[in-house]
C-alpha cells in the first residue's frame, strides 16, 4: 500500500530560515527518484535546487514561483509505492469513500514500514551534493474536518491512536482510543494551534500575538508566516491611530515598492549589523600603479594560464596580512575577545544581476598568485550564474573590493560583518606624478582601508596600507615573501 510522505524544506545551514521558490522541476503526477531534485529555491546566500529524499509519485506542491517558505514548511508529498495512475487525488490528506480518514504522519515512518526499502525511509540528503547522515523525523499536525472534529475531540481524553490508525464516530479501530460523544474537556480547553514553523511562532511571540486567535490560510488550517504577519499589522493598526491614519492615506501614485529579501534583505541586515556593532574607520593613499600593470603584462605571456589584476591584488593582501596578522581577526562581543584567525579566507566583491556578492577564496595565504587568479574566476563565473553554494560565500575573514571597476577613485566601504577589515581599490588612470625627481603621467590607483577600531589602533591599520601602497609600486617588494 502506498505511504504518503511529506517533503518540508530542509535546514539550508549559515543560519537560513527560509527561501523564495524560483521554479518547481516536477509535476503533480510525475515519478520522481530518491535524490531528484523537486524545486529550486533562492536563499539568502545563493539559488540551490532542493533534491527530495523519497521516491515515488508527486502528490501535491506547495506554493507557486516566487513564494517564500519558512524552514520546515511542506514542499511537496510523495506517495511511496504508488503508481502514476494511483496518485489521483492525494494531493490532500488520504482518506476512505465511507467517511473514515487514514491519517497517515507524511514526515513519519509508518509502523511496521521499517524496513520497506530506501525509498520510504529517504536518503537523507538535503541539498545537491551536500549529505546528511539521515532525515530528520518531522511530525506535522493535521486540523481534523468539520465531520471529524467531534470524533477527534473525545479522542483527545483517551491516549492518543497510531498515526494510520482508522477513525469514525469517535472511535479508533485499533481500540488504542474510543470515545461515543464530544469530550467537553476539549472542547472547553484551548484551540489546538496548527504552526509547524518556528520562524512564525518567534514572529509571534516577538509581538505578543496569541496565535489560538489566528486563523490559519494554509491546508487544513496550517497558520503560515503570511498570516501571523497579517494578524501583526491588524494588531498594529488597531493600538495606533496614528498607524490607521497612515494606512487610510495609502500609497503615493506612481511609487515602487521592493521587498527587502533573498539577496537584497540579507546584504541589508548585515550591512545595518555592521553599522550598529563596528566602530569603523578608514584611511587612503595614492599609489603609482605603473609598474605593477608592467609585472602583469609580463607574467601574461603567451601559452601561460593569465594572471588578473585582482589576483596580484589579492597575493599582495596576503602578504600584508601575514606581517600585519592583528588584522586578520574578528570581535567575539560576547566573551568581549579579539580573536585572531590563523588562516586567510580572503572574499572578494562581486557585481551580479542579482546584487552584490562576496565569494571567498579559501586558504588564500598558502596560494601562488596563478592559483589564486584561477580560483577567483572560477568563484566569479559561479556568481554570475548563481550557482554559489552557501560555504563559498560565508566564513571570511578579509575582504578585497575593486570598486575601481565602477568608474570611481575612492569610497567607504562598510566592513563584512563579522570581519574587521577591508581594502579598497579605486579605478587605475593616468595622472601626473613626481616620478624619480621628474614629472611624468603615472598610472596611479587610490586606496583605502577600513578597520575595526576595536581590533586596532591607526599605527596599525597605517602600516599595512603603507606596505600594500609599496607593494603595488615595487612588486618585487612580494619577492621577500614568496
Amino acid at each position: 500500500m502506498a505511504v504518503v510522505r511529506e517533503f518540508t524544506l530542509p535546514d539550508l545551514g549559515e543560519g537560513l530560515t527560509e527561501a523564495v521558490i524560483v521554479q518547481w522541476l516536477v509535476e503533480v503526477g510525475e515519478v520522481v527518484a530518491v535524490d531528484q531534485p523537486v524545486v529550486e529555491v533562492e536563499t539568502a546566500k545563493a539559488m540551490v535546487e532542493v533534491p527530495c529524499p523519497y521516491g515515488g509519485v508527486v502528490t501535491a506542491r506547495f506554493g507557486a514561483a516566487g513564494t517564500e517558505v519558512p524552514v520546515g514548511a511542506p514542499l511537496v508529498t510523495v506517495a511511496v509505492g504508488a503508481a502514476p495512475e494511483d496518485s489521483a487525488g492525494r494531493g490532500s490528506a488520504p482518506g476512505s469513500a465511507n467517511g473514515s480518514a487514514s491519517v497517515a504522519a507524511p514526515a513519519d515512518p509508518a509502523p511496521g514500514a521499517e524496513g520497506a526499502g530506501t525509498d520510504a525511509a529517504g536518503s537523507g540528503n538535503v541539498l545537491v551534493g551536500y549529505g546528511t547522515s539521515g532525515a530528520a523525523a518531522r511530525r506535522r499536525r493535521i486540523l481534523p474536518s468539520a465531520a471529524e472534529a467531534p470524533a477527534r475531540r473525545s479522542a483527545t481524553t483517551a491516549p492518543p491512536a497510531t498515526t494510520n490508525g482508522t477513525a469514525a464516530n469517535g472511535t479508533a479501530t485499533n481500540g488504542t482510543a474510543t470515545g461515543d460523544a464530544p469530550g467537553t474537556a476539549a472542547a472547553d480547553g484551548p484551540r489546538t494551534v496548527a504552526v509547524i514553523s518556528p520562524l512564525v511562532r518567534r514572529i509571534a511571540r516577538e509581538h505578543d500575538l496569541d496565535l489560538r486567535e489566528v486563523r490559519g490560510s494554509g491546508r487544513d488550517g496550517l497558520i503560515l508566516r503570511t498570516d501571523v504577519e497579517s494578524a501583526v499589522r491588524a494588531l498594529g493598526e488597531r493600538q495606533s491611530a496614528a498607524a490607521r491614519t497612515a494606512d487610510a492615506a495609502g500609497p503615493v501614485p506612481g511609487e515602487e515598492r521592493i521587498p527587502l529579501k533573498g539577496l537584497r534583505g540579507a546584504a541589508a541586515e548585515k550591512f545595518s549589523r555592521s553599522r550598529r556593532e563596528i566602530p569603523d574607520a578608514t584611511c587612503w593613499v595614492d599609489a603609482d600603479a605603473t609598474d605593477l600593470l608592467a609585472t602583469r603584462r609580463a607574467m601574461n605571456v603567451p601559452g601561460a594560464p593569465k594572471v588578473s589584476l585582482l589576483a596580484l591584488l589579492a597575493r599582495i593582501c596576503t602578504a600584508a596580512l601575514a606581517r600585519y596578522p592583528e588584522l586578520n581577526a574578528t570581535v567575539d562581543t560576547t566573551a568581549q575577545e579579539i580573536v585572531r584567525l590563523p588562516a586567510v579566507h580572503l572574499g572578494f566583491a562581486a557585481q551580479t544581476d542579482r546584487g552584490l556578492v562576496v565569494p571567498v577564496v579559501r586558504d588564500a595565504q598558502g596560494r601562488t598568485v596563478e592559483q589564486l587568479s584561477a580560483e577567483i574566476a572560477r568563484l566569479t563565473d559561479a556568481a554570475r550564474a548563481g550557482k554559489l553554494s552557501p560555504a563559498e560565500l560565508s566564513r571570511g575573514t578579509f575582504t578585497l573590493n575593486n570598486y575601481g571597476v565602477f568608474g570611481v577613485d575612492g569610497s567607504t566601504p562598510i566592513l563584512n560583518h563579522p570581519e574587521a577589515a577591508m581594502l579598497g581599490v579605486g579605478r587605475i588612470a593616468a595622472k601626473p606624478w613626481v616620478h624619480d625627481g621628474e614629472l611624468a603621467v603615472r598610472e596611479v590607483v587610490q586606496l583605502s582601508f577600513t578597520f575595526d577600531h576595536r581590533v586596532c589602533d591607526g599605527g596599525i591599520a597605517g602600516g599595512f596600507l603603507r606596505y600594500v601602497a609599496d607593494c603595488v609600486e615595487q612588486p618585487a617588494l612580494l619577492l621577500r615573501s614568496l
